[in-house]
């Protein structure tokens, strides 16, 4: 890493029209990216720019109108500068701090850079955080705040802020913007659009003395459920160059970012709860300090959507707790989805446990309902979290797991820690402060109260349930759920999203001590499917849910879209299999999972002995395989895919070689080409490894003249049945 003044001869004079004048630059990066900081005496500290190039004093000076305050802050009563309307920039605390100090550092081979930033009138000081790591095109960010020798309330402080990403006057055509919607059951859903199909529009009034247009792309997630309609993330894409902008906010609770102009450019902010938006906000008295939730941004020049997946599967996974599933990937039986549906008993599992253990399985989750004695009331009683004593004759839910690892598979548990169910007793052992409250009233949402894990006595009831259920069941896995959403947070002891915001970081500090106290034990986060799927929790939780989809037809394009996400070996993809299913739907219903964490589902005990072997090749396959998936490089080989895609593909990179998925999911006899990478060469090989019966069905055409990809070869699938996978391995 190299911090460098580019530019100290310049000298730092009062802006002129709101153009910060004079001033040094500083240079900061690695060997792929540079920021250029911008700070003198009459102005806050700019970053002018990020990018793969260090950038000339010329080019910087283009910049300068346009450039942000390394910092946006909004202090109550302040006000902004410049702008009006609902976007979080130009405010006045933030316009006014100055560079005080600059510091590196590094740990473990990650290099950081901290500005030290202060506002003279406030005495507020800010610290803004970047780091970066060797070899990598992605920055992460973060900010603390420390109150000086008077109060300050908080309304908003971003995590990242950046300028300059629209520096040609065709951005509202020539930029596109990806995002994500995040449905129940249909997730991950990427769409683009240029920033005019989004409402972003260059009005003109810049030749006026305006600031631009004063509008905004924004994207907002409330609540307690942090992916449930759109995914934390963006990307910028130049659609002349390629070129492409990406981030993510690094938060399980809510979140905020927006995309707006200033001065015939363009700026993103990124933050995490606001005032505006979420009900938070914070008074910071003197001394005290805050720290915003992390974001992260990957800068790729070319290469596209498999270039910004690379990048930032690399960053998740060099930033994640180590984890053994990680790397050894077992097998999962979970008997909820199109299985028990929350309705176990020994009479219920002991087929399923026979037939997972006779198929390979490696893991058994009893899910939800094993606490039930009511038949039906597992929902609004949970949270004592004590076994059924009807539902398990014969040993009860010991003598059950005891019978699990006799079949030769760990057993597991799912729990759902945060709530108690309005019927349980613990709503009312444990203390009114226990629990979300809002305006004098315990907050309830669908028959549950939702657990406050700031208060002692909240973290050490669910401490004991955990560590007791370790205790009497020697338990190797445990699926932690969250079924409810519970609104904008709690008002006690602050404003509400505050109180989320402190409870969000508490649960996943809670899940790293259980981990620490139990280091054998996988946790694996779900949130009604796929409704955490964010950085904050794919860097604690070893292994996630992706979704609740019932219909092993929709699962490919959910599970093939997934690794610009989250990575390969931490997502959780249901193989709904039963009796009544053909072989061809069999084999598509497991090859959906084969590149990710198989999530065996469904009634696996009404398998003839023929389809078993369908499911056990393909098991077995995935054996063989599953090492690599751990380092394995995502790809989309035929982009990502949409909701109702007839072909889907899912690609890895594996060293040497090259793994896809492809699905089709609709009848008649067609055939599907997929443009294969130039580094495989011109005549590599091909082989079907599952299922056994499809090994004709996928043909290398070696490259021609006028190929899309310059020396690369054509990869023919061809599907006759409807609703069909295959495997597919290929050799350079």
């Amino acid at each position: 890493m190299t911090l460098t003044h580019a530019s100290s001869e310049l000298e730092s004079k009062p802006p002129t029209a709101g153009v910060p004048q004079g001033g040094d630059v500083l240079a900061w990066g690695n060997d792929c990216l540079t920021l250029h900081i911008l700070h003198g005496e009459h102005m806050a500290p700019r970053l002018l720019a990020i990018g793969h190039v260090q950038l000339s004093l010329p080019d910087l000076e283009g910049l300068r109108r346009s450039a942000l305050p390394i910092v946006e802050i909004a202090l109550a009563g302040d006000g902004r500068h410049g702008t009006a309307g609902k976007r979080h920039v130009d405010g006045a605390a933030a316009q006014r701090l100055r560079l005080i100090e600059v510091r590196e550092s590094e740990t473990g081979g990650i290099a950081r850079l901290c500005l030290l930033a202060r506002d003279p009138e406030t005495g507020l000081e800010a610290t803004v955080y970047y780091e970066l790591a060797p070899g990598s095109s992605v920055l992460r960010s973060w900010t603390e705040l420390r109150a000086g020798a008077s109060a300050v309330g908080l309304e908003y402080v971003s995590s990242l802020v950046l300028s300059g990403l629209g520096r040609s006057r065709d951005w509202e055509e020539g930029m596109g913007l990806w995002q994500a919607a995040n449905p129940w059951s249909g997730e991950f859903r990427w769409r683009r659009a240029s920033l005019a199909e989004r409402g972003l529009y260059n009005v003109g009034m810049v030749e006026y003395e305006q600031v631009g247009s004063k509008n905004r792309i924004a994207l907002t997630s409330t609540g307690a459920w942090s992916t449930a309609e759109h995914l934390p993330m963006g990307i910028l894409e130049d659609l002349a160059t390629g070129a492409m902008l990406a981030w993510q906010v690094e938060h399980n609770g809510a979140w905020h970012y927006e995309l707006g102009d200033r001065y015939n450019d363009l700026y993103l902010a990124v933050s995490g709860p606001t005032a505006a938006e979420h009900q938070w906000a914070l008074t910071l008295q003197p001394g005290e300090a805050f720290t915003t939730v992390p974001a992260a941004v990957a800068v790729v020049p070319a290469g596209g959507i498999d270039a910004v997946t690379a990048e930032l599967t690399a960053y998740r996974r060099r930033i994640r707790r180590p984890h053994t599933d990680n790397v050894e990937l077992p097998v999962i039986y979970n008997d909820f989805l199109n299985g028990l549906m929350s309705d176990p008993t020994t009479a219920k599992e002991r087929p399923l446990i026979a037939a997972a253990s006779a198929l390979g399985v490696e893991v058994f989750c009893i899910d939800a309902g094993w606490y039930d004695d009511e038949n039906g009331g597992w929902w609004d009683s949970v949270g004592e979290w004590e076994p059924s004593v009807t539902r398990f004759p014969d040993g009860g839910l010991a003598g059950l797991i005891a019978e699990i690892r006799a079949a030769g598979m760990k057993p597991g548990l799912w729990l759902e820690p945060e709530v108690v169910g309005a019927r349980s007793r613990i709503a009312e052992q444990l203390p009114a402060e226990a629990f979300f409250v809002r305006r004098g009233r315990r907050v309830k949402e669908w028959g549950r109260y939702q657990l406050d894990l700031r208060h002692p006595a909240a973290r050490s009831h669910l401490d004991g349930v955990v560590d007791r259920l370790m205790a009497d069941f020697d338990l190797a896995y445990l699926k932690l759920d969250y079924n409810v959403d519970i609104g904008a947070g709690t008002d006690l002891n602050g404003a509400t999203g505050a109180g989320l915001l402190e409870h969000n970081r508490a649960y996943l500090e809670c899940v790293s001590a259980v981990m620490d106290r139990h280091p054998g034990l996988t946790v694996e986060g779900c949130a009604a499917g796929g409704s955490r799927t964010d950085g904050a929790s794919g860097a604690v939780f070893p292994i996630q849910s992706l979704t609740d989809q019932q219909d092993f037809v929709k699962t490919p394009p959910i599970s093939a879209a997934a690794p610009l996400a989250i990575t390969p070996e931490q997502s959780g993809v249901w193989a709904s299999v039963d009796g009544s299913m053909g072989d061809e739907q069999l084999a598509f219903s497991i090859a959906s999972a084969l590149l990710s964490r198989v999530h065996l589902g469904g009634r696996i005990d009404t398998l003839s002995p023929g389809q078993l072997g369908v499911i056990r090749a393909g098991l077995d396959a995935y054996k063989a395989l599953r090492a690599d998936i751990s380092s394995s490089v995502p790809t989309f080989p035929l982009g990502l895919p949409g909701w109702r895609d007839k072909w889907i593909a899912q690609g890895a990179r594996l060293g040497e070689r090259t793994l896809a998925v492809v699905v089709h999911r609709r009848g008649g006899e067609e055939q599907q080409s997929i443009d294969l990478p130039a580094w495989l060469g011109e005549h590599p090989s091909v082989t079907v490894a599952y299922p056994p019966w499809g090994a004709a069905d996928a043909v290398v055409i070696p490259a021609v003249a006028g190929a899309t990809t310059a020396g690369a070869a054509t990869l023919n699938v061809t599907l006759v049945e409807e609703n069909s996978a295959r495997l597919i391995l290929l050799h350079a």
